[in-house]
């Protein structure tokens, strides 16, 4: 009985630590998206995120070939559905990933592609908690293969083209404005002077 009282004292006073510790952070932070996550508070992250990924996946070798007709469809993928946080180059330095926290890595850099291929498999497939990473997978095996085609592109980010990333411009999601804009000029180049009023075409949903 006394062991038990000493191991729920033990847990008391930790949840006590923890939660003084969290208030804590919330006070001194703000809780504000703007700022860099610590030096400490980076390497726990990568920590835990590296015991999440499961041991069996993280040492799978990439099972798609990576052939120039592969590498070309997950660049135009890339573009559309993951440069807008992560940028063409991989940089991360975008409108949206510099409002993100903690901050899309810069995927060219050692820390990222060190990472072996089962890892960055994970990440795409499940995403990241607490992050703006989102799980892209859907457990099929077409998602699965995106994901894999997906690598291929993370690992050929530090070796980018300037015609590669050309194409890849060309194919980044138009924003509302830009799409109206289009419209517009392709309504003045066929002569129509009507243009409805109210009405602002989105961009269609991407699925992974």
């Amino acid at each position: 009985m006394k062991t038990l009282l000493k191991v729920v004292g033990l847990v008391l006073v930790v949840a006590v630590i923890l939660g003084i510790v969290g208030v804590a952070y919330a006070v001194t932070t703000g809780l504000s998206a703007r700022a860099e996550p610590g030096r400490l508070e980076t390497r726990l992250a990568r920590a835990v995120r590296g015991m999440a990924v499961p041991r069996d996946v993280r040492g799978r070798a990439n099972p798609v070939a990576a052939t120039p007709e592969v590498l070309a469809d997950a660049l135009a993928h890339f573009a559309d559905h993951c440069a807008p946080c992560h940028a063409n180059n991989g940089s991360g330095d975008t409108d949206m990933g510099r409002g993100l926290f903690p901050k899309p890595p810069d995927m060219r850099s050692e820390l990222t592609q060190k990472l072996t291929d089962g890892e960055l498999f994970y990440i795409i497939e499940e995403g990241v908690r607490f992050t703006g990473m989102p799980a892209w997978g859907d457990g099929s095996a077409k998602s699965e293969d995106a994901s894999w085609r997906l690598v291929h592109v993370i690992r050929h980010l530090p070796a980018l083209s300037p015609d590669e990333l050309e194409r890849m411009e060309s194919l980044n999601p138009k924003s509302p404005d830009e799409i109206r804009q289009q419209l517009e000029e392709e309504q003045f180049l066929a002569g129509e002077d009507h243009k409805p009023k109210g009405q602002r075409p989105t961009a269609a949903p991407h699925k992974h």
